[in-house]
This record gives structure tokens, sequence and C-alpha cells, in this order.
């Protein structure tokens, strides 16, 4: 058997990790000159700033052991049981769940995990078909880690898959970081915003990284990322102002960066892990299930071993 995985994410990498592991060859493409997908990290001013998703959590006890791995290595370190709530109803908190964070940045994590395959980088896949087939070479399974939305544009419409990720609605977001001088807020891990025209969440990324810089990463709302899809930087304003209401953050800060996430998460979750259609094409990630980074890790983890049994069974 030969595998092709498209999608250098956590759910990409965890696929063909399982893959390699049962002795199965694996190809892993992405378009970016990174791996990592939306657990991106960005070096800002000198410093590694987590601009995509903000943090992760931990229910599954494998993947607790990869976490364990990350911990022992330095990469991951428990951050924070509790998230503020900022509402027009005063300040609240969201207790559950510890909630980690990565001293690197969330793509060290899946750098890790990636050690040892063979990862193509700088490699835009532009078609997926009948076959099945990448650009036209044939191939035993492509596997496609990615959003639905950005799946269907590589899809053959015969596919399964194209049927199973079509018309699914994703919410956006442009994640905005801004670097000040001081640090003129309080104490804030991270908050959920509640019922705000501009902001859905607000981190702190010093207190994320562990290095106390003074340094606060947004999330818009869905309706101010589609505000700006074709100009993320036009969203800055309106969220420092939201900084300064929510976080009486009145300092001009020394640099801003916007992000813009078009695929952020899915509006809905599903109840299976990954689909894997008897004609060859795979759909994994974390729209596979409710949208978590560790849903992500499974969902790849389950369908390389999936995989890896057909493969064995042959």
């Amino acid at each position: 058997m030969s595998v092709v995985v498209v999608g250098a994410g956590l759910a990409g990498i965890a696929c063909a990790a399982e893959l390699v592991a049962a002795g199965v060859a694996v190809r892993v493409l992405d378009r970016a000159d990174h791996v990592g997908g939306r657990m991106a990290t960005r070096t800002v001013d000198g410093r590694a700033v987590d601009t995509g998703a903000a943090y992760f959590t931990v229910r599954d006890p494998e993947f607790a052991e990869i976490v364990a791995r990350w911990r022992t290595a330095g990469l991951a370190r428990p951050w924070t049981p509790e998230l503020a709530v900022l509402s027009g109803d005063g300040p609240g908190r969201s207790p559950g769940p510890m909630r980690w964070s990565a001293p690197q940045g969330l793509r060290s994590l899946v750098e890790h995990l990636a050690v040892g395959l063979s990862v193509e980088l700088n490699r835009e896949v532009c078609r997926v078909g009948p076959g099945p087939t990448v650009d036209g070479e044939s191939t035993d399974t492509v596997v496609l880690a990615m959003p639905d939305p950005q799946a269907v544009r590589l899809l053959h419409p015969s596919l399964r898959a194209y049927e199973a990720a079509a018309g699914r609605s994703w919410r956006p977001v442009v994640a905005v970081a801004a670097g000040f001088e001081t640090r003129s807020w309080g104490e804030l891990p991270a908050a959920f915003v509640n019922d705000h025209p501009v902001v859905s969440m607000v981190a702190d990324d010093g207190a994320r990284r562990g290095d106390a810089a003074p340094v606060l990463v947004a999330h818009t709302t869905s309706e101010v990322a589609r505000k700006y899809d074709a100009d993320p930087d036009g969203a800055i304003p309106e969220v420092l102002d939201a900084l300064s209401q929510l976080l009486d953050v009145r300092d001009e800060p020394v640099w801003t960066r916007a992000y813009r996430w078009r695929y952020a998460a899915p509006e809905a979750d599903r109840d299976v892990p990954f689909l894997l259609g008897r004609d060859g094409v795979a759909l994994a990630g974390d729209g596979w299930g409710s949208s978590r980074i560790e849903t992500a890790w499974r969902s790849g983890t389950l369908l390389g071993r999936e995989l890896a049994r057909r493969h064995r069974a042959s």
C-alpha cells in the first residue's frame, strides 16, 4: 500500500506517523513552507506568537501519552484550568479541564511528531481524482487532512468525500496579535468574550508562553472576519478599540499583525472520527468530531490505524 496525505497539520502528521509505524509508505504534501496547519506560530519581533489555535485540552488517554512526551521534551506545559469570561454582565470565570500551551509555540508540537516522516513542503495539490490520483499520479489511498471547503476545491465531484464535505459551513476568524512596551492589563490567562460585536476571545500570549511578554492575541467574531476577509489588517483598529473596552488597555501597541483564517472551525460537529471511502479517498481533521486539537490528533491517528489494518489484511 502507498498513501499520500495532503495537509501537514496535526491530523495529517498523526495519520502519517501511524502508517509509517506500520510499515506503510507515506508521502505528506503541503502547500505551506512549514508543518502545523492551524496550530500556527509566527515569529514576531524575535519571539514566537501563537496566531491560530489558542491552547489544547487532554481527555483521550492515548493523546495524554503523546502530550507527556511533548512535556518531557520541554515542548508542552499545563497552562491554566480556568479562563475568564468577559461580557456585558461583568467578568466571570469558566472552569474546565486544564488548558495546555507550548513555550515554543503550538507548531513545535506538530514538528516534533513529524520527525522522520517524508514531508514535501511548498507542494500545492491541484486535483484529487478517481483512481485515486493526486494531480494525475496514481496511489492506493489519498488522505485529505484539511477543512471541508479546502478539500472540496481539490476533489472530483464523483468521489464520496466530495459529497461528504460539500456545503458544510465553517466559521472564519481574524487573529490580531499586538505587542506592547509594558503589561498594562491585570492577570489574564485568556478570556472568552460573550456577546461582543468584534472580539470572541483574547489570550495573554506572555502568560501562555510563560515568558510574561506584553503580547495579546485576540480572535474576532465571524462577522468581523467576513467584513475584513479581503483586508485582514483592516480589523486591527476595531480589535484594539475592543481591547481598550474589555481590558482597559490604553497604551498604543509597538507592533500589530493580523492573520486571516477563513476556515477556523466548523459550524457543527460530526459524530464519526474520519471518512474512508471505498474509492480510496479519505477525510480527516478537527472537523471530524468536536473542533479541538485533540480531535485532529484522534482523527488522523484512528484513520492511520484503519489504513494500517487494511494493509496487514491485504
